[in-house]
């Protein structure tokens, strides 16, 4: 099992979900903690609680990662106040829903910032001290929909497919070199994430559960993997769409998630 003792950790999109047990579970393995989301009050009570159980160091910088200086400005402040990052999560993002042509362009255009771009530019900032150090660790949060496109959710399905990439593709680099990177995969998991969305799309399956996602994301790292799936309907699913032709798997999730059904 990894041990985290010693090192720092920026875990992006901290507030709750999935961004909030990863930062326990670090703390759990002896991270100290660097935290950031939008929301400063969500964001101190989960710092709060760490501190209590844990006993470990826990800043809290709120910013807003989809604002196109919001990555720069973070890792700013951070290396301001003396914190050396040694493992980064990015974990913050959001989905949108509905037809391309009638959701509204501003906050599509944030999503991108949000789930892709934040992630290479946070990666870039903060990954060749990792280098140079010989030690490090990246946990990118993609999604199973990186594995295929997702009609009335195209952005959201191509950014995490922007991360599943980016992701293998520096794990294939740097793996050599004392870096462990990871895309942690989950499918519907029993965050927030889905009160947008106005619905759970959890494929007939229960929800996973945060703790769940987790323990899947270190096994895999502990394992040296490139990514993991959380679950194994999600596994299955997953890998099922990639055997079959693009088109045909499109047409089937237009067909779940588009208006015809009542979800939209």
């Amino acid at each position: 099992m990894t041990d985290f003792r010693g090192r720092t950790a920026l875990v992006t999109g901290a507030s709750s979900g999935i961004g909030a047990a990863l930062a326990e579970a670090l703390a759990g393995r002896g991270a100290d903690l660097v935290l950031t989301a939008p929301d400063q009050t969500r964001l101190r009570a989960v710092a709060d609680r760490i501190r209590l159980l844990h006993g470990v160091d826990v800043a809290v910088i709120p910013a807003d990662l989809s604002e196109e200086s919001g990555p720069d400005d973070l890792v700013e402040r951070v290396l301001a106040d003396g914190h050396q990052i040694d493992v980064l999560i990015n974990n913050a993002g959001f989905g949108t829903r509905g037809r391309y042509d009638e959701l509204a362009a501003e906050r599509d255009h944030r999503e991108v910032m949000l789930n892709a771009v934040a992630v290479e530019r946070l990666t870039h900032l903060l990954l060749p001290a990792m280098v140079e150090r010989g030690r490090g660790t990246l946990i990118n949060v993609s999604s199973t929909s990186g594995f295929q496109a997702v009609p009335y959710m195209a952005v959201y399905g191509a950014s995490k497919a922007f991360v599943l990439s980016f992701s293998i593709a520096l794990w294939a680099e740097y793996r050599s070199r004392g870096i462990q990177v990871l895309a942690l995969c989950p499918g519907p998991t029993d965050t927030s994430f889905f009160d947008a969305l106005g619905s759970t799309m959890s494929a007939g399956g229960r929800l996973r559960t945060t703790e769940e996602v987790v323990t899947s994301a270190f096994r895999a790292l502990d394992r040296g993997q490139p990514y993991v799936i959380d679950g194994r309907l999600n596994y299955l699913t997953s890998n099922a769409s990639r055997l079959l032709r693009r088109g045909f798997v499109a047409g089937i999730t237009a067909r779940v998630l588009g208006p015809q059904t009542g979800h939209a």
